[in-house]
């Protein structure tokens, strides 16, 4: 999973959903661990900007 800053509210949408807990907000940034990430997507379907890639 991939965050494009320039679309991303951080909003923390995509926290929220995590269930292999992979993404942080830190200091209005969206920080995912690839290696605890599962692909699952839940991620990208909350996203309201888009701002996902998978």
């Amino acid at each position: 999973m991939k965050v494009n800053y320039e679309k991303c509210g951080y909003c923390g949408a995509c926290v929220g959903v995590c269930e292999k807990m992979a993404i942080e907000l830190v200091e209005n940034l969206i920080i995912i661990d690839n290696e605890k990430c599962t692909n699952c997507k839940l991620c990208m379907v909350v996203c309201p900007l888009n701002a996902l890639e998978g």
